[in-house]
């Protein structure tokens, strides 16, 4: 379903023709995935994306060599290792270090949020005040937590978030950032809040920081950015400096109707049209912000995703691209099911042997070792595991 306004399409068009930031340089061209030597994941098992953080203390060294050895793309959050390190920076860069080495081949991408100022991090000792969004009578927007919104459109700003990030990934073993919150920059609720014009610049901004972000990264570096939502924000898949995209709602979040789940699975191949990969964030029917179900067991929580895991996860094989990858948890810290084992995990998967064939919202499709059916209107699936 389509859920925003017209005038978002007229931001993107006014965002394509901004001027860059000084910082910047306008000449040099904005290297892609696609440039790199980062191929995604091979068909042998479900390529997987592990996201989380660790917020009350470190990785144990069965939690590092488990990520190690189911990922290659992980995406390390907020406010992880906080506790322990004093700074998400050093956090994140401490885990990167030890996944790495298990693992070299591993991408562990940088949280960072564009557009919601998340404390946490030692970045924010040289945060300026003029750097935050105001509307149109000096009032400070903020997200619905309270935290307050940086402002895109101010180019020292993009110097600086940009260099955030830069520095992360000179600092450790990383492979990237992670760009949360773009969805809320191209929603019509910004307007209501800082007028038409303002909205404009800030998209604008947001979508030159993007490229320059990645210009300081390089090609080797990926930028996964949050992200897809049916059929809106599709506009983000033209963005200079994304390599990859999430799609975090899938089937949950009001956008479980057959027809939402559907335009998702149109998007990977959108997205693969465009030299881009998707994450698929696949959830057990609840999320960590059911109070009720959270005050049950996590043993008992855990069950029951392991039980309802067939449905997104045959809904992400019918869609499945090369380097597409598929995440599944009911939340983003350690305690949410992101580190616990998946037997569909373990299992040989082999290569697809065509695209899926779909009859109405019902389709099918076979992999070397697995065959798969969908019916998103009843909501039901199969996975056949016929390896030997």
């Amino acid at each position: 379903m389509r859920r925003t306004l017209p005038l978002i399409g007229s931001i993107v068009c006014w965002a394509a023709v901004v001027t860059s930031s000084k910082a910047a340089d306008p000449a040099t061209e904005t290297p892609t995935a696609t440039e790199s030597s980062w191929s995604g994941a091979p068909w042998d098992r479900v390529p997987l994306n592990i996201h989380f953080g660790k917020r009350s203390g470190d990785l144990t060294d069965d939690e590092v060599d488990f990520v190690a050895r189911q990922s290659r793309l992980i995406v390390l959050e907020k406010s992880h290792g906080l506790s322990v390190h004093g700074s998400t920076e050093a956090g994140i860069a401490d885990s990167a270090r030890r996944i790495t080495t298990l693992n070299p081949d591993a991408k562990v991408l940088f949280y960072f949020n564009a557009f919601i100022n998340w404390p946490g991090y030692d970045a924010f000792k040289t945060y300026r005040p003029e750097w935050t969004l105001k509307d149109a009578n000096g009032k400070i927007v903020k997200h619905n937590s309270g935290t307050p919104r940086p402002d895109p459109s101010n180019p020292e700003f993009r110097e600086w978030w940009s260099e955030v990030v830069a520095k992360a990934n000179r600092s450790a073993p990383l492979g990237g950032v992670f760009i949360d919150a773009i969805p809320q920059a191209l929603s019509p609720a910004l307007v209501a809040q800082v007028g038409d014009v303002k909205a404009r610049e800030v998209v604008a901004g947001l979508r030159e920081m993007i490229a320059f972000t990645k210009r300081k990264l390089g090609p080797e570096s990926i930028v996964l950015a949050n992200g897809l939502r049916t059929t809106d924000f599709r506009e983000i898949l033209d963005w200079d400096g994304i390599d990859g995209v999430m799609i975090e709602h899938f089937g949950a979040f009001k956008t479980a109707q057959p027809q939402d789940m559907k335009a998702d699975l149109d998007s990977i191949e959108l997205a693969a049209a465009k030299g881009k990969f998707v994450v698929i964030k696949g959830w057990p029917g609840f999320t960590w912000l059911d109070q009720d179900m959270m005050r049950r067991p996590n043993a008992e929580l855990l069950e029951m995703a392991r039980q309802r895991i067939t449905f997104p996860l045959a809904c992400f094989l019918i869609g499945a691209h090369s380097s597409s990858h598929f995440c599944y948890s009911w939340g983003y810290t350690d305690r949410h099911g992101m580190l616990e084992s998946y037997p569909e995990f373990d299992r040989p998967l082999g290569p697809p042997k065509s695209a899926a064939v779909w009859q109405g919202l019902m389709a099918t499709r076979e992999f070397e070792h697995a065959s798969v059916w969908i019916d998103l209107i009843k909501k039901e699936a199969r996975i056949n595991w016929n390896h030997k």
